[in-house]
């Protein structure tokens, strides 16, 4: 990995989110006695950085263990192995009251915007709830907080006494944005927020995110399986693939060179907004591998067209190939010759 001068670290803002190794399995249990007889192997060996006021973007299929990611990292669940820090502490292990402190750091917006809420509460406690809890503020104060929160995210002050189930779901996810702002974290996991709404009501939304980081410095991570929405919205993009990440780096650099080849092949999707360009479409031959059963080597070599003998017997470790772009792949090793990707497997390629 390329070493940082002292002077470049002076430079570079705070880190907020810190995640190695992380790891989460799921036991698989048969017969009467619930017997443990293989794991699925959801996140397996994740790590990445999130800095203050950026967006990281965190893509790949449906399945691939993103979102199981975002609740780890909030201890929404708990972690098999591997580190998550917030803001250079470790929060991986604590419990009780610790965790609870570290509750105000990290605010989640969850993808569905109607069951996250309670719909036994009115709008106005949902969001002033957490205000009252931390000891933040109560009464008439609380009120006067929940309405601006309630002004910043585009809903009225009538709104306080209403319920979930008489908002639309643009609203109701504006909502969920007011209650993540309302402690002032120091990151919010944005877990598919947009994915639920219609693509007009996407874009407000997007766009509030955005206008919302611009004002208080906000750091997201930014999960979801839209690629044309996490070029818009992030600074950074991470794909994973079956468990983990294959390739990190600016969404300018990923969208004009991927370097993996899966990253490659998720972005020959994306529609381009122009009827008269063409993209070559690459199709990846076979399914997703199971994660009960995760292939040997690299995980993706199953369905990669580029495939050779070493990706079958050998993991290929993330490292960083050019400045700020890290990717795990074997044709893209530091110091070796520039490899010609050449298809070795059948890939049906076809012309947007």
């Amino acid at each position: 990995m390329t070493e940082r001068t002292p002077e470049q670290n002076a430079q570079e803002p705070e880190t907020v989110l810190e995640v190695t190794d992380l790891k989460k399995h799921f036991p698989v249990t048969a017969g009467l006695f619930s017997k443990t007889v293989g794991h699925v192997y959801a996140v397996d060996g994740v790590s990445f950085t999130v800095r203050k006021g950026e967006t990281l973007g965190l893509v790949g299929e449906s399945g691939c263990g993103k979102s199981t990611v975002g609740k780890t990292i909030m201890r929404l669940i708990e972690p098999t192995d591997g580190s998550i820090k917030i803001r250079g502490k470790e929060i991986t292990r604590v419990t009780g009251e610790a965790l609870r402190n570290y509750r105000r750091e990290m605010q989640i917006v969850f993808q569905d915007p109607y069951s996250s809420l309670n719909p036994r509460m009115s709008a106005g406690d949902i969001v002033g709830e957490a205000l009252e809890n931390y000891g933040i503020a109560r009464g008439k104060e609380k009120e006067r907080q929940v309405e601006a929160l309630f002004d910043r995210v585009g809903l009225r002050k009538e709104h306080m006494l209403k319920y979930p189930h008489e908002f639309s779901g643009g609203q109701r996810q504006r909502l969920g944005i007011a209650r993540a702002l309302a402690l002032n974290p120091s990151l919010i996991v944005a877990d598919e927020p947009v994915s639920a709404l219609d693509v007009s009501v996407q874009a407000q939304v997007i766009n509030l995110l955005m206008d919302l980081q611009e004002e208080f410095n906000l750091t997201f991570l930014f999960i979801s399986h839209d690629l044309a929405v996490v070029e818009h919205i992030s600074h950074r993009i991470a794909v994973m693939y079956l468990g983990k990440i294959v390739e990190v780096t600016d969404k300018t650099t990923l969208f004009k060179m991927p370097l993996h080849p899966y990253s490659e092949a998720l972005l020959s999707a994306v529609p381009i907004p122009d009827p008269t360009m063409r993209r070559e479409r690459i199709i990846l031959q076979g399914d997703v591998p199971s994660p009960i059963n995760p292939p040997s080597g690299c995980r993706f070599h199953t369905r990669c067209p580029y495939a050779v003998e070493r990706c079958r017997a050998e993991e290929p470790p993330l490292q960083e190939v050019a400045p700020g772009h890290i990717v795990a792949c074997h044709l893209r090793d530091i110091g070796a010759a520039p490899v010609k990707l050449e298809r070795t497997q059948t890939a049906a390629v076809a012309a947007e």
